[in-house]
């Protein structure tokens, strides 16, 4: 066990030199326990084996009972609302805090997306594989790094203060995010008490790069919906009646083309933006990350960070229509999309898709009949940084990586943090993560970077660390 009392010629206290030993000394062992979580295709969507995710499920509980902190560890499920079928395994692990100091939630998810196309992967999927300073497979950044981070973090704690520490612990890892999330309000109202922390740590975010540690500070929130265009109540031959009849398929896309204006920015009137200042982000960077084919221009009006992080995006992303190969001469009675909103921070996910529903409406080509189906929303979310948590976490990033983190928003979503702040409204939510712009969660070639991993593992020790010492002033929530 340190003296955290002490200090060394450079102003770090030996908690902090001790912390960071131990994240050292245990990353070899940690990246082995990562290696053995993404050998387990844990998919969680409905065509794939649940007994997979049961597994990856089983195996993160036997790493938490590994390190003999916990009261208890369960594996727990809870209902979807409104059925009786149970959502995809959780793991729930809890040690109660003591002599006053606060109570730190740790998220992450072990379930994974599918694989893709086995070819377009440069090796197995599921067989992490280590090519420079990355590690690649799925999962092996979103999000069984953010589990790993979580459980080394905790051991490095034990490491250097013994295993008799007074901060409280909740370990929470997801077992269907990938998939939306169906039981996660069940299960937030079935472990309420559980769940309760004074600050809750997500760790499926991004960094700014691999040198640059990054806390987001803003979410979009999501609406997604299928929309069918009829024209006509049957198909019929479009040499007959062509040039008199609308079908579906051309209605479709004009349609479509009156959601975006000239510059590709959304044209829908009642979507809002989000006010935010963003850092420099040249387009230069946009086209290497994003694959940005040579000659295809950005879309979007204001910088670019604002486009992705602040305002509203619309994206078509499947359509129901006659493939190439089995085109006829035919007009198409209807067609069938899958639109994906995402909703700036500031704006309810609700109001968003009415507006959505209300320019398509109005806007619909030759009195083509609209029919909506399948809905889902997802609220945006935005931190508040006033709190003593992010001043917290701020320094063990800086003290962890070096150099200050810079405060993102991100395009993508994460609806849940939402029901978080909805169930417990007094805990201070801390979006971190092990990502950079080169992981590509959610497709082929996955990769984690070690450097960035190791990193984020030391500013989660650190932060633990730290609010071991600190104690919490119940009238105000206030670190002593």
């Amino acid at each position: 066990m340190t003296d955290t009392s002490k200090t060394d010629s450079h102003g770090a206290s030996s908690l902090d030199i001790a912390l960071r030993h131990a994240v050292e000394g245990g990353l070899a062992a940690t990246i082995s326990d990562l290696c053995a979580l993404v050998r387990i295709p844990s998919v969680s969507w409905a065509a794939f084996d649940r007994a997979h995710v049961r597994e990856s499920a089983d195996a993160v509980a036997a790493l938490a009972r590994s390190l003999g902190v916990f009261d208890s560890v369960e594996v727990k499920q809870a209902a979807l609302p409104g059925s009786d079928h149970l959502g995809q395994p959780a793991v729930l692990a809890t040690r109660a805090a003591k002599n006053g100091k606060p109570t730190v939630v740790l998220y992450a998810h072990h379930d994974v997306q599918p694989p893709g196309k086995d070819e377009e992967w440069q090796s197995n999927p599921y067989e992490p594989t280590v090519r420079g300073d990355r590690l690649y497979g799925r999962g092996a950044a979103d999000d069984k790094a953010g589990v790993m981070a979580h459980i080394a973090s905790i051991r490095a704690v034990i490491e250097a203060t013994g295993t008799d520490f007074d901060l409280g612990l909740v370990l929470f890892i997801e077992g269907e995010e990938e998939f939306g999330s169906g039981s996660f309000t069940t299960f937030l109202d079935e472990n309420h008490d559980a769940l309760s922390g004074d600050v809750i740590v997500v760790a499926d975010s991004n960094n700014w790069d691999i040198d640059t540690p990054a806390l987001t500070i803003g979410l979009r929130g999501n609406v997604t919906f299928k929309l069918t265009v009829r024209t006509l109540s049957h198909a019929s031959h479009s040499g007959m009646f062509g040039g008199a009849v609308p079908d579906a398929m051309i209605a479709t896309i004009r349609l479509l083309a009156t959601l975006h204006d000239e510059q590709g920015s959304v044209a829908v009137v009642g979507l809002t933006s989000h006010d935010q200042v963003t850092p420099a982000y040249s387009e230069g960077q946009l086209r290497l990350e994003a694959g940005l084919l040579e000659g295809v221009a950005a879309i979007g009006q204001g910088s670019i960070l604002s486009r992705i992080w602040a305002q509203p995006s619309l994206t078509v992303t499947g359509i129901d229509a006659p493939s190439v190969d089995n085109a006829s001469n035919t007009l198409s009675p209807a067609i069938r999309v899958q639109i994906s909103l995402r909703v700036a921070p500031g704006q309810k996910a609700q109001e968003a898709y009415d507006a959505v529903e209300a320019h398509l409406i109005s806007h619909a080509p030759f009195g083509a009949h609209l029919e909506f189906d399948d809905v889902d929303t997802g609220e945006p979310f935005l931190v508040d940084t006033s709190g003593w948590a992010v001043a917290e976490v701020r320094s063990a990033m800086a003290d962890a990586w070096g150099v200050a983190p810079v405060d993102i928003g991100v395009g993508g979503s994460i609806p849940f943090i939402a029901d978080l702040v909805r169930v417990f409204p007094s805990a201070q939510i801390l979006v971190t993560g092990v990502e950079d712009p080169d992981s590509r969660a959610h497709s082929p070639n996955e990769s984690l970077h070690l450097g960035v991993f190791k990193r984020a593992i030391l500013s989660e020790a650190l932060l633990l660390g730290r609010l071991n010492e600190r104690t919490i002033v119940a009238s105000n929530n206030f670190p002593d």
